[in-house]
């Protein structure tokens, strides 16, 4: 008998590793001794069940048969009558066209353990990353292990584990056959590759730990493969026996450096692959899996490993090639292995297995100690008791957030920044950039396009097979005219003889492009395909076309997370093992995240889609869009009907809303506090200090403080468009054209022209309006018309062009803007009214509020259009008291003075809304927001408030005024107050849980 040492670097390694691994796992784990019984229950039962089988039946406990999903009812009976007939000790899950669903899964594992009732079976399945590995469509598929490798953190590997393992019992399954344990560092690899944790043997073997652990301390037995390393070769086990050809020294130092981490401290199971590794067992065509020096010798006797073996499928060519069903089986156990996974027959296996025992050719001791092995794991799994999978809310249960998020958190950990060249991954100055991005690989823009574009504005382009000459160029061409182009690989495959799915033309192209600008290159698909690109100056490897993957990528090249990951592979001289840029944001821009990452109830905040449901069914407004953002991440981001109830055009998520009054605060108050900051303007000063045309009337000694706080004395408003229209209510045509022409140039909606003395008319009007008796509390939009003015007299610009270059160019609010249809956005608008009382036409793109529109779309008070997702930014700017990611926009003392209440009011700061702090007034918002809430509402149905004690963002956006303004159901079911409190129950209700 040939027996195979451990090196002694290896021994003086093993106990280092094990430290290195150990502080990051559980504080305890299961040891899988499998070798003797120590507890007298378990040994008397293990006797009881041994001494009632049958010998046949004993054999049949070292069977695993297949179990396929995405079969017929007739399939599914032959499994359950194999079950009965030879009482085998297990069953292995396949889904191979993916049809299956869990669902299905759960009722079968009843179906098959009720036809195993005294021995209940082992249910086993391939699920390396996780249930979705065979249930793609109806569970979670966390990172495959290579990208895992690419992480830092390992005890996300065991949290990881430790949740696949919580899956696994939810549906019935004991044993998965995972880790991977194989060292790939042969990038021609065609079956183990991106299945494993990389090119480096102690990183392999410190998740593999981590992986293990999560899974044992789950309940779930794991299982090392491929034993003794599969890493290394360029044939497929699949189709035919590789070769492993190197010396044992070189084997031990790294294939098997791995699993003797993980026998040595409690690894449940080993698969043996189909392998020849001469210098182990030097027989021709003689696997791995039939090797007695391999199973016996080397993993029983000198690994001391007391856990089960399983073969790896014998069905496989690797060794269906070269022996017979049943007569591969017997040289399996003969070799030493536990359990025959997959036979051809299982019939025909345990018919071999009574001649070898007749003919003396198999030891029966051997097998004997093969069955109460098993049946030993089996009692430690909890099957001495019959099993049963409950079926109700099976689904619900397995895609908890829990487990959503921690997919989430492992994707984003493994983000690996290859090349920053330039230094320029974050983009600190998007008001300078141009940005475009293109998609190669797919014909559909992709989700990582449209997330780019939640950060600014930006142009896609789409390749999806070879241009012509001439199209080629003319796609360069006009990419050229961009700063940066974000360019992503799609719908790549794993194998190096497959090109990682790229062709030779999109490499070039690839290439070609990068001479001519930046390109940002991101690779949804396997890092080997980095040789490619190796003078590319900024590559963010991304590993995978996961959706959450893409959303990920393009927070990480936008700053909104920490880029942290580090290849796990040497792909090329520019992208070698452990190479990674790491970026750590002091402010980072928002994420977008699940509402557990922040400590809100998803299940809560479903709430505000039935809300919505009955606001759109009610005919309180036809759509809308809600954003929540808690702790600089946007974790509710949702839009809801269409823009009109013909429900023709859905909302989407860059849809523009009239935000109407919001515009006091988004645009006229923001740009008042810089002028107000540098010294340009003072809160107390009158009004006529800034503003000439006041002083020999009732406004010049009013000051801005009074203005913005709504107690200066003014009216609510004046009704300016009445008194523009004929008898017949229509707009007088000495005022009006349907045309723009000479002394007809403020459009005031589409095919409506109005004389611009009508604007000075308007100015005369609010000069000369009466005041009020008393400076009480007035909610009044002329406050906001004559602070307007103040900022353009002062900032010697309008408004909308003030807020526009200090702010929304700057923060990447490309979505928000006045008069959008001189943009040509006017069909991306949510339309605001059907107006037959003055414009006389459907108003879409052009400010709904008549004074503003009059005034040619821009006001202080209103004319303002944005989306949730830009007004989120514009407050997060404020919560973090004026600064956004690293630049500072306003001082701290400057943001709070503004969201201060005003000396005499118990609800308003300076142009800001506050909550109602008196009791006997009507409340505002939600009674559950903190008092220190600021923020405003807009007629048309819209509101935006940030809760600086919660950190805490609402976004309520909606075009209720649709098709008449008339219609006040959303105020008077107080809707947007609803929605805010579910966010507050969301935060309570998480937080009675902890």
């Amino acid at each position: 008998m040939v027996l195979y040492k451990t090196t002694n670097m290896t021994r003086l390694l093993l106990p280092l590793i094990f430290c290195a691994v150990a502080l990051l796992g559980a504080d305890d784990h299961h040891f899988y001794d499998l070798g003797h019984s120590s507890d007298r229950k378990e040994a008397a039962w293990v006797d009881s069940v041994y001494n009632a089988m049958s010998e046949r039946e004993r054999w049949a406990q070292l069977i695993i048969i297949r179990a396929n999903l995405d079969q017929d009812t007739i399939y599914d009976r032959q499994v359950e009558n194999l079950i009965r007939e030879h009482k085998v000790g297990g069953i292995c899950y396949f889904n191979l066209n993916h049809s299956g669903t869990v669902e299905k899964q759960a009722a079968l594992t009843n179906r098959y353990q009720a036809a195993s009732p005294r021995i209940p079976l082992f249910v086993t399945i391939d699920g390396e990353w996780g249930l979705g590995m065979r249930l793609r469509e109806t569970t979670i598929s966390y990172p495959r292990q290579m990208m895992l490798g690419a992480i830092g953190n390992n005890r996300l590997i065991y949290d990881m584990g430790r949740e696949i393992a919580r899956q696994c019992r939810r549906v019935g399954i004991n044993i998965n056959y995972a880790p991977v344990a194989d060292v790939n560092n042969n990038a021609a690899n065609p079956v183990i590759n991106d299945r494993s944790f990389g090119e480096n043997h102690y990183n392999v073997a410190a998740k593999c730990f981590q992986y293990m652990m999560g899974q044992q301390d789950g309940g779930v037995m794991a299982s090392a493969k491929h034993f003794p390393g599969h890493g290394d070769t360029n044939t497929d086990s699949h189709h035919e026996l590789p070769v492993i050809p190197y010396d044992f020294s070189r084997l031990d130092s790294l294939e098997l450096f791995p699993f003797r981490v993980l026998v040595q401290h409690g690894i449940g199971s080993v698969m043996v692959a189909h392998l020849q590794v001469p210098i182990i067992d030097n027989r021709p065509n003689r696997p791995t899996s039939l090797s007695r020096n391999t199973i016996t010798n080397l993993l029983r006797q000198d690994m001391d490993f007391e856990g089960l073996i399983f073969t790896d499928a014998m069905e496989m060519r690797a060794v269906g090639k070269y022996y017979q069903p049943g007569e591969a089986d017997v040289e399996a156990l003969r070799a030493g292995v536990d359990m025959v996974l997959l036979p051809a027959d299982a019939g025909a296996t345990l018919n071999a297995v009574e001649k070898a025992l007749s003919e003396g050719t198999l030891d029966r001791t051997q097998l004997e100690t093969s069955v109460r092995r098993v049946l030993r794991a089996k009692y430690r799994l909890g099957l001495q008791k019959p099993q049963r999978v409950e079926l109700n809310n099976l689904r619900r249960d397995l895609l908890s957030p829990q487990a959503l998020l921690l997919k989430r958190n492992l994707i984003a950990e493994a983000l690996t920044l290859v090349r920053d060249r330039p230094g320029l991954v974050g983009f600190p100055n998007l008001e300078q950039t141009r940005f475009a991005t293109l998609s190669l690989g797919t014909s559909k823009t992709t989700l990582f396009q449209k997330q780019c574009a939640f950060y600014t504005g930006m142009d896609h382009f789409l390749n999806n097979g070879p241009l012509a000459p001439e199209a080629e160029q003319r796609l360069l061409d006009s990419l050229a005219r961009y700063d940066v182009v974000l360019v992503g690989l799609h719908n790549m495959r794993s194998r190096a003889a497959d090109n990682f799915g790229l062709s030779d033309p999109q490499i070039q192209l690839v290439r070609r492009l990068s001479e001519r600008t930046t390109v940002a290159l991101t690779v949804f698909g396997n890092p080997y395909s980095l040789k490619y690109f190796d003078q590319i100056p900024i590559v963010l490897q991304a590993y995978t076309e996961d959706p959450y993957a893409q959303e990920l990528a393009a927070q990480a090249l936008f700053g909104a997370i920490d880029i942290k990951g580090t290849l796990p592979v040497t792909v090329s001289p520019q992208a070698r093992y452990g190479q990674g840029i790491q970026k750590r944001w002091t402010q980072p821009r928002l994420g977008y995240d699940l509402p557990e990452a922040v400590g809100l109830q998803s299940d809560t905040l479903l709430l505000m889609d039935s809300i919505m449901q009955a606001v759109i069914r009610m005919g309180a407004a036809p759509g809308g869009q809600i954003l929540v953002a808690k702790d600089n991440k946007i974790v509710w981001h949702k839009a809801y009907g269409h823009h009109t109830y013909e429900q023709k055009t859905p909302v989407a998520l860059d849809d523009l809303f009239d935000v109407a009054s919001v515009t006091k605060v988004a645009a006229t108050t923001i740009s008042t506090m810089r002028l107000v900051e540098t010294g340009k303007l003072c809160l107390d000063s009158t009004l006529q200090t800034y503003l000439p045309e006041v002083r020999n009337t009732n406004k010049a000694f009013l000051t801005l403080r009074e203005l913005m706080a709504h107690h200066a004395g003014l009216q609510a408003w004046i009704p300016f468009y009445q008194q523009t229209l004929t008898t017949e209510k229509t707009p007088s045509p000495n005022i009006y054209k349907t045309q723009e022409a000479p002394g007809f140039d403020v459009p005031v909606a589409p095919n409506l022209y109005m004389n611009p003395a009508w604007k000075d008319s308007i100015w005369q009007q609010i000069f000369t309006s009466n005041l009020r008796d008393s400076k009480d509390y007035k909610y009044s939009d002329l406050g906001l018309y004559l602070t307007a003015r103040t900022v353009q007299q002062i900032g010697k610009r309008p408004v909308n062009q003030f807020a526009e270059e200090y702010y929304y160019q700057r923060l990447g609010m490309s979505r928000t803007m006045f008069n959008p249809w001189q943009r040509g956005l006017a069909a991306h608008c949510a339309p605001t009214e059907e107006d037959k009382y003055f414009r006389q036409c459907q108003v879409q793109g052009y400010v709904h509020d008549m004074g503003a529109a009059m005034l040619g779309g821009v006001s202080g008070h209103a004319g303002l259009f944005s989306n949730a997702n830009d007004l989120a930014k514009l407050f997060q700017m404020l919560l973090n008291g004026g600064s956004y990611f690293g630049t500072q926009y306003l001082k701290r003392n400057t943001v709070k003075e503004f969201t201060t209440r005003f000396a005499r009011s118990q609800r308003r700061g300076l142009g800001f809304d506050l909550k109602e702090l008196d009791a006997r007034e009507s409340q505002n918002i939600s009674d559950l927001a903190g008092p220190n809430t600021f923020g405003h509402y807009g007629f048309t149905g819209t509101c935006v408030f940030a809760d600086p004690d919660k950190n805490l963002i609402f976004v309520f956006l909606s075009n209720r005024t649709y098709p008449t303004m008339d219609n006040n159901k959303l105020g008077a079911e107080n809707i947007r107050p609803k929605c805010q409190g579910v966010v507050y129950r969301a935060l309570q209700q998480k937080r009675q849980g902890d």
